[in-house]
C-alpha cells in the first residue's frame, strides 16, 4: 500500500501539531481507524520506537477496527 499525505486545514495540521495517537485522533470519527492503522503501519515500516502511551492508545483505537487491515512493506 502507498501512504501519502493527506490535505487538512490549517487549523486541523496546528490542532495535532507533533501529537501522537495517544493525544490527537482526527476529528472525523470515521477517518480514525485508517489513520490509526497508517500510524501503526508506518512506525513498523521504518522501525520506530513507540512509548507504553503510544502503544496502549494504538491497541484501544484499533480494537474498535476490526476489519480494517494494517499492511507493511518493511524497509529497505
Amino acid at each position: 500500500m502507498t501512504r501519502a499525505l493527506i490535505a487538512v486545514s490549517a487549523a486541523s495540521n496546528r490542532s495535532k501539531a507533533g501529537q501522537d495517537p495517544a493525544t490527537w485522533l482526527p476529528p472525523a470519527a470515521g477517518y480514525r481507524c485508517q489513520y490509526v492503522t497508517d500510524w501503526a503501519a508506518d512506525e513498523t515500516r521504518w522501525g520506530l520506537t513507540v512509548d507504553t502511551t503510544e502503544r496502549d492508545a494504538l491497541a484501544g483505537q484499533l480494537s474498535r477496527c476490526p476489519d480494517t487491515p494494517v499492511t507493511v512493506t518493511l524497509a529497505r
